[in-house]
């Protein structure tokens, strides 16, 4: 974050630099002191901007850069200020991880200024404001979907930014996030003895996150939760795919002992679903 905040101070614009430089020398002469009884309407836009900088910057204070960013816009919303006010102030927001201000901000820059150089970095913020509070897996996933739209549509409309290479990351991480969830239910099914209700858990998880970190274990659990239905044939071609995907793996060792164990092997038996998806590895079309 704090690298593309820099990005964004250092983008070859000669205001923002202008800026930058305005900000140390009062930064040198003691920055504002004094101005706190100062009318905000007596500030210039160029003045309200540097304000909001300084505190962001050297006061460490996200919330009040936030608030003199959005006076900028409200006190001169027709100024060459106003639109990089506006997207300063998600930012400022964001670092204080007021989230929903944050969001609110860079939808309404996409809204007003939908053509602007930095609408890019506003899609960003906005599936960040998403993507920042997931949470731990077991919490609730609405902001993991939530996050893959936003960061889809930074993807999708800013092909060729350097916002779409992060969002692309993100975007895995936060698929693998709800893969992650589907295991986890998947898992308490299973130990608790609710074999089919586990199954169609880990069976999520193959055919719609195959090409998270989460597959592999999940073939496992195939493995082991047919065995325990008695579904051999399943339960042998779970095996087959894992170990022609990941066979240097614990999940595939783990799955071959449990196979061999019963005299059988991992290898593709019967015509279920699983099946189906061992024909779509060996013509290379899985993962």
């Amino acid at each position: 974050m704090e690298a593309t905040f820099q990005m964004i101070l250092g983008g070859a614009k000669a205001k923002t630099a202008a800026i930058v430089v305005a900000a140390i020398v009062l930064v040198s002469c003691g920055g504002f002191s004094g101005e706190e009884e100062r009318p905000l309407e007596s500030f210039s836009a160029e003045e309200l901007y540097q304000r909001a900088e300084f505190e962001l910057e050297n006061e460490s204070n996200p919330e009040e850069a936030a608030r003199f960013f959005g006076e900028v816009e409200r006190l001169y919303p027709y100024s060459v200020w106003a639109p990089r006010a506006l997207i300063m102030q998600a930012f400022s927001y964001h670092r204080d991880r007021d989230y929903e201000a944050s969001r609110g901000a860079a939808q309404r820059f996409l809204t007003t200024y939908p053509a602007d150089e930095d609408s890019a970095y506003a899609q960003y913020l906005l599936a960040l404001s998403y993507y920042d509070q997931i949470d731990e897996v077991g919490r609730d996933q609405g902001l993991t979907f939530q996050a893959l739209q936003s960061l889809r549509d930074v993807i999708e409309i800013y092909p060729e930014s350097d916002y779409a290479r992060s969002a692309i990351l993100k975007f895995d991480l936060a698929f693998d996030h709800l893969a992650a969830k589907e295991m986890e239910i998947g898992r308490y099914y299973l130990k608790r003895g609710h074999y089919v209700a586990a199954i169609n858990r880990f069976r999520v998880v193959v055919q719609d996150f195959q090409t998270t970190t989460q597959t592999p274990e999940a073939l496992h659990r195939l493995v082991e939760g047919y065995l325990l239905l008695g579904l051999t044939d399943e339960a042998q071609t779970a095996g087959a795919i894992l170990g022609y995907n990941f066979q240097s793996t614990v999940w595939y060792e783990d799955s071959f002992a449990l196979l061999t164990g019963q005299g059988l092997a991992a290898e593709a038996a019967g015509d279920s679903w699983l099946r189906r998806i061992y024909r779509q590895v060996i013509r290379g079309e899985w993962l």
